[in-house]
């Protein structure tokens, strides 16, 4: 995971206010300002003397710096610093941490060999920027290809244990969850975004689905909706495949009548059971929500494929058959 640290040397209260509010992982500065920044929210703090900062002008700096991070030193290269060195460090460790000055060094420290360096350290001159830095590097998940499916079946099943997920983050029309029956075939399930005559919108939800049901993750990892819970980060995904994270505040698992609800992409078959009530809704191409009680055969939704093959969530090579 990555890290985000803003450094306040000088202090500077309002930066570092920001800087909390911005929802940065720590605060770099002198030790005579540790006590002031901890009394304005639980963070981590640390001191410039804790992190060994170097300037890359030579072949030279970029060998100290690897050597520093081969003894277990937190090793942070000064604003400045070019692509190239950057990767040949990064080959050998991806400890290394970056300064950065706006959001598009930023962005440029977050992408160096795909992966990027493992902490951000975002200087003064970067706080108008902070909050995007953060939405950008922490909160966004990359893209997930999502593709039309067809609907082939919508049956009424009885009664199941269905799971609702309340997250701290108010989404917006066309994101929820992904969810089905198989980590290889999953439904994009729209959260409580639309209001109608009985029920009002409940944006911060998303009513997921019964409680055996793969949820994507974040990590390209995999859970069941069951063993989710209050503190765990989910992966929002929108109807145009751009993700973030949220935060669960609560999880409620009711017993209530469920649909069976099959689809097909042309190559791949898949099915997801979700809860028999208007409020719970797919998400068609165009990226409007489309409740489960007016869906019926030949309407087209929103799917994620992928192969098959998880264990404890993870991805791995295995012939396996999920129905």
């Amino acid at each position: 995971m990555r890290r985000i640290l803003f450094q306040a040397v000088p202090f500077d209260k309002k930066l570092v206010t920001l800087a909390l509010e911005s929802g940065v992982d720590g605060i770099i500065t002198t030790p005579e300002r540790v006590a002031d920044v901890e009394a304005l929210g639980r963070m981590k703090v640390l001191t410039p003397a804790e992190l060994t900062r170097i300037e890359l002008s030579s072949k030279s700096d970029e060998e100290d710096a690897s050597a520093a991070l081969e003894r277990g030193q937190a090793v942070v290269l000064a604003k400045g610093w070019e692509i190239i060195p950057v990767e040949n460090i990064l080959a050998r460790s991806s400890e290394l941490g970056l300064e950065v000055e706006s959001l598009a060094r930023a962005r440029l420290a977050a992408g160096v060999l795909e992966r990027g360096a493992k902490t951000i350290v975002v200087l003064p001159e970067a706080a108008p920027e902070l909050k995007a830095i953060v939405e950008e590097l922490k909160l966004s998940q990359g893209r997930q290809e999502l593709a039309p499916a067809t609907i082939t079946e919508v049956t009424p099943v009885g009664l199941g244990h269905r799971v609702c997920v309340d997250t701290l983050s108010m989404l917006k029309t066309g994101q929820g969850l992904l969810v089905g029956n198989s980590s290889a075939f999953t439904f994009l399930v729209n959260a409580e975004t639309e209001s109608n005559p009985y029920v009002a919108a409940r944006p911060f939800r998303i009513n997921a689905g019964a409680v055996h049901a793969y949820v994507q993750m974040p990590g390209d990892r995999t859970r069941y909706l069951e063993e989710l819970a209050a503190g765990d980060e989910v992966l929002v995904v929108g109807a145009d495949g751009e993700t973030r994270l949220a935060v669960i505040g609560r999880v409620k698992v009711e017993v209530r009548p469920m649909l069976l609800i099959r689809a097909d992409t042309g190559e791949r078959e898949g099915a997801v059971f979700l809860q028999n009530a208007e409020t719970i809704r797919l998400v068609t191409p165009e990226g409007a929500p489309v409740s489960v009680v007016s869906l019926k055969p030949g309407d087209r939704v929103l799917c994620k494929t992928d192969v098959a093959g998880r264990h404890f969530g993870m991805r791995i090579a295995e012939e396996i058959k999920e129905g």
